[in-house]
């Protein structure tokens, strides 16, 4: 998810001072991303997969990664500026939890994007994961329902697919 790291470093406006969690990191590529400009976190709920992203950022001081998921995401309150998810959010069963627990570790102003796959309506198997344009506006509306503002939905070409983006910012 190389690309879709450059494309969350944009929408979130990295800076070298920020505090950067990848939700879903699996073998850290973003975070290894996004550590070459600030400090990340890569948050993962498989062991093996915690273990190869650690293995690939060794001597990486600044990515680090914990065992958590999105609806527990095991930091403390207002520790993040920015936080994003990369081709995930379709997989977690409590949206409304995660959002919460998201809002919960931004900082006031923390920015947070969610990228997925643009899919159409119908789709299915490997197709169907992603977000139509309906699901991706519906994700917008329960982060402000979680207590984020400015939720907008950008598309954004891919060079193997086309993305849809949510970005949000902690009130």
């Amino acid at each position: 998810h190389g690309s879709d790291a450059h494309i969350a470093s944009e929408l979130v406006g990295l800076e070298p001072d920020d505090l950067v969690i990848d939700i879903g990191c699996g073998p850290g590529t973003a975070v290894r991303h996004a550590a070459r400009t600030a400090t990340a976190t890569g948050i993962d709920p498989a062991p093996t997969m915690l273990r190869v992203a650690r293995w690939l950022s060794f001597g990486r001081r600044s990515a680090t990664y914990l065992e958590g998921t999105a609806e527990d995401l095991r930091l403390p309150d207002h520790s993040a500026t920015a936080a994003w998810a990369l081709a995930t959010v379709h997989h977690w069963s409590n949206l409304a939890g995660s959002a919460a627990e998201i809002h919960r570790v931004l900082r006031p102003g923390g920015r947070f994007v969610a990228i997925e796959r643009h899919t159409v309506p119908g789709a299915t198997g490997l197709a169907s994961h992603g977000w139509t344009d309906a699901q991706a506006e519906a994700y917008g509306e329960l982060l402000t329902a979680a207590g984020f503002s400015d939720a907008t939905v950008s598309r954004h070409p891919g060079r193997k697919r086309n993305l849809i983006a949510v970005r949000a910012i902690a009130a």
